[in-house]
């Protein structure tokens, strides 16, 4: 008897999965709580469990750029948006926040900088492995991102 569903063939190398997730959050103290709390929750949907060493360090940083988007990206009735990204390829966790303010763009590693007063930015130059401003090209703006290289699991 033949089956009517031909048998799943398993290759010896499934394709790593990109995963994402985006939000918009009201530019309040509420919306940053609510930037971080998804996070830490996306990421342990994502194989990166809560009290993982990872999960509490990339929730910590959006937890820092969501306060810095509300306190000094700002703008009445204008919300911040949250990118998360994950390559399990490149083993790369990308965190996005943008904002509507582009007049203070900190500058990562550059002397007299806000990069230097803001014990934020600070944190984030410690504890990510690459971060930096890109200006957004469409509208009003800046979007502040991080990088984290995940360690290899063995």
């Amino acid at each position: 008897m033949k089956s009517a569903t031909p048998p799943q063939r398993h290759t010896a190398q499934q394709p790593a999965l990109a995963r994402e997730f985006a939000m918009q959050f009201t530019s309040t103290p509420r919306g940053a709580r609510l930037a971080r709390r998804l996070t830490s929750h996306r990421l342990h949907d994502w194989g990166l469990p809560y009290a993982s060493p990872t999960n509490e360090m990339v929730t910590l940083i959006t937890a820092e750029l969501a306060a810095n988007a509300v306190t000094h990206g700002h703008v009445p009735g204008r919300d911040f948006h949250l990118h998360l990204t994950f390559s399990e390829a490149e083993k790369v966790i990308r965190v996005e926040v943008t904002d509507t303010r582009s007049e203070r763009l900190p500058a990562p590693n550059a002397p007299g900088t806000d990069a230097e007063s803001d014990p934020g930015l600070l944190l984030i130059a410690a504890l990510a492995n690459d971060w930096g401003v890109t200006p957004r090209p469409a509208a009003p703006g800046k979007t502040v991102w991080t990088e984290f290289l995940l360690p290899h699991r063995r």
